[in-house]
């Protein structure tokens, strides 16, 4: 029984673990990621980033805390580095 279901925790962590390494990546010619946690912090006031990925849509997500210590959540234009998003999570 245990060895069962040690086998099927094994199994569910594989299948996890090779969803997230189909994740979606950064497109030929966007800015890097540290230049998007850059942008979050100097042009929309993040002081702290706590996600951020690559979308298929063109942008960098993300989401974060301000100094008024509400959760928002961003995207990032991934080629210009405009912020195209920016509220309340």
């Amino acid at each position: 029984m245990i060895k069962k279901t040690f086998a099927a925790v094994i199994a569910a962590a594989t299948l996890l673990s090779a969803g997230a390494a189909m994740a979606d990546r950064p497109g030929a010619g966007w800015i890097s990621i540290e230049k998007a946690i850059e942008t979050a912090k100097t042009k929309a006031g993040y002081v702290e980033v706590y996600e951020v990925e690559a979308d298929n849509n063109g942008y960098w997500k993300g989401e974060g805390r301000k100094a008024d210590g509400v959760v928002y959540e961003f995207r990032i234009d991934g080629a210009s580095g405009n912020i195209l998003r920016d509220q309340k999570d």
